[in-house]
Formats: C-alpha cells, structure tokens, sequence
C-alpha cells in the first residue's frame, strides 16, 4: 500500500504582487499616471509632473514598504487618523437601544 501525495503551494495566504507591489499599489500608481497626464499632458510640466511624479511615487511605496506587513499603508493611516485616548470609562455615545414596538 502506498501513501498518497499531492503538490500543495507553499503559501496559500500570500498576497498577489507585481513588481514587488501590491496590487492595490499598482491601482493608485496608475491613478495617479492617468490622473497627472489628463491634468498636465498637453503643457510643458508633463515630463516632471507625470513621469517624475509616478516614479517618485513608486519609489515611496516600494521603498516605505519595504519590509513592512500587507496593508501597512492602511493601517498606519487609521492609526495616524484615529483618536488619540481610548477610555474604557466613558458611556457609548453612539449606542441607541432597542425599544420593542416603537417602529413597529
């Protein structure tokens, strides 16, 4: 009797990446190409607004994320964006209780 064996990939959680970025990064990279050469394309800063901008953004991204967990961008922007102090005393403004036969 033989046991049987399959190929499994190695890591199933791995993100998709091109070029070392995330596709995410790819999307606002290219948004921001798209973006700069419908503003700038026709004057004469179309080379160092869309060309050196693009490459000055990938080079951010690439360099910033550098060894950095997936979806570092965004969770630092909602750290950075969140309200300073937590407290674990105050009442939940936001929580409106359930009256039973009020919007039935």
């Amino acid at each position: 009797m033989t046991l049987l064996v399959s190929k499994v990939p190695r890591s199933l959680e791995t993100k998709t990446r091109l070029f070392g970025f995330e596709l995410g990064d790819l999307l606002f990279i290219f948004l921001y190409l798209s973006v700069s050469n419908l503003i700038f394309g026709a004057t004469r800063f179309k080379f160092p607004v869309v060309w050196l901008g693009t490459i000055a953004v990938a080079a951010i991204f690439y360099f910033v994320k550098r060894d950095k967990p997936d979806g570092f961008i965004q969770h630092w922007g909602e750290h950075f964006f969140s309200p300073g102090i937590y407290s674990a005393g105050t009442p939940d403004l936001e929580f409106i209780p359930y009256k039973r036969g009020v919007h039935e």
